[in-house]
């Protein structure tokens, strides 16, 4: 049985449930579906029974507002809440923007990603205490951002729970330096390790041959190609990210606070904003639709690991993806206990993280400004220190180079009253 949390991601949801009734063996399988929002949920179902007609199968699905009733007897749990919705996200925008401070997407660090971090946790404590009293041999499949701070604080408040963090920007980020450099996908070898949204792909080949020569000699060539993030990123460190410029540019303190850097590398500041509301647009198109008799579109390139998991967990075939899991001896130059994204293999004995090592020196020290971030963010929840927020945001990268340690401070007490009651109770 699969328990789908925040089901009401509708266009997310719809993916899932098209990449998992395509595989021929999980075709009659049990689709557990929970939202708190009644509306959301009752479309939610509706697309669920809508692909399954499409794709000709007969899974059994059921609906609850109720978690506990959606998790008893779970063997997978996808999680993909958000918790205050795209209000809460307007708010960690445009609060910030009053004081000068940029973002992009505001979902992973800064700011940005400590509130939303900060309003996830106490649902996601409850979700893992709820798993280890109904169904504890679960494997937790973590959507949610922010992924780090997420997977952090399960290992440090759950760590019983089977708890694994997916997302697809490895794979994408193969996927179109393939298309960019003309090599087929299917013939690239590649490894990735670092943190989510801030990895980086340690190995990048072509039959045996690295590719990275081949990106150094298209980005001589090719001046435009040199403005973006993570191609100035990459040139300048030697390994390529994991994520996308917009994404990447706010984690750093070299590119939001210069106007000149913005227009060089072509940012989009608040981009996530347009995105939020596109979201909330396109729930709106697809419920219409679906009252008015449509087809869904379920045809893509399938590229999401929580449908490539459960397969490999019920059948035995055995897959190598990227997964967010805590640090326990994987990367030996990041904090232990926190959470890394790394290899690993996935088959029915679960997902079997790989020891990656030491990453190189200057990928660990980005890294590791990154995780202070997170750290102090987990520990703000664990401890009730009110402090540990601040002190959190001031050592973020980009807050950090933008804004006096008062404004930081300021910032943040005006944040924490906006959010009211979303967040726990001891740092309200």
């Amino acid at each position: 049985m699969i328990a789908f949390l925040g089901a009401g991601s509708v266009v997310f949801t719809r993916e899932l449930l098209a990449d998992i009734l395509s595989f021929a063996e999980l075709r009659d399988v049990t689709l557990a579906l929970h939202d708190i929002d009644a509306e959301r949920l009752e479309t939610a179902e509706a697309i669920a029974r809508q692909t399954a007609d499409q794709l000709g199968c007969r899974p059994v699905i059921t609906t609850s507002l109720d978690r506990r009733r959606a998790l008893e007897g779970a063997d997978f749990v996808i999680n993909s809440i958000q918790v205050g919705m795209h209000a809460a996200t307007v708010r960690d925008f445009e609060i910030p923007a009053k004081y000068g401070l940029r973002q992009t997407i505001g979902d992973t660090l800064g700011v940005g990603g400590i509130f939303r971090a900060l309003r996830t946790f106490p649902v996601l404590g409850s979700i893992a205490r709820d798993i280890e009293e109904l169904c504890p041999d679960a494997w937790l499949l973590n959507y949610t951002n922010p992924m780090a701070m997420n997977i952090g604080y399960l290992a440090a408040v759950a760590p019983k729970v089977k708890a694994v963090g997916l997302c697809h920007s490895v794979f994408w980020t193969v996927h179109d330096l393939a298309e960019l450099l003309g090599v087929p996908l299917d013939e690239i070898d590649y490894s990735g390790a670092g943190v989510n949204h801030q990895a980086w792909l340690l190995r990048f080949e072509h039959r045996g041959e690295s590719l990275y020569p081949r990106l150094d000699e298209l980005l001589e060539r090719e001046p435009e190609l040199r403005r973006r993030v993570r191609m100035d990123m990459y040139r300048r460190l030697g390994y390529f990210p994991t994520e996308t410029s917009e994404h990447s540019s706010e984690y750093l303190p070299w590119y939001l606070h210069h106007d000149e850097e913005i227009a060089r590398l072509r940012i989009p500041v608040g981009d996530y904003l347009q995105i939020s509301a596109d979201n909330v647009a396109e729930y709106h198109s697809v419920r219409n639709a679906l009252k008015n008799g449509e087809n869904l579109d379920l045809t893509r390139e399938a590229t999401e690991y929580a449908p490539q998991v459960i397969h490999s967990m019920v059948t035995g075939t055995m897959r190598r993806i990227h997964g967010n899991v805590a640090n326990h001896g994987l990367i030996s130059n990041l904090p232990e206990g926190y959470a890394v994204e790394v290899p690993c293999v996935v088959d029915r004995l679960g997902v079997r993280p790989e020891r990656v090592g030491d990453l190189p020196a200057q990928c660990a020290a980005l890294n590791r400004s990154f995780v202070s971030v997170g750290q102090l963010t987990v520990q703000a929840a664990l401890t009730g220190d009110k402090r540990m927020v601040r002190q959190a945001a001031m050592v973020d990268p980009n807050t950090a180079a933008t804004l006096t340690v008062d404004q930081i401070w300021e910032l943040c007490d005006e944040l924490t009253a906006a959010h009211g009651d979303l967040l726990p109770e001891a740092l309200r």
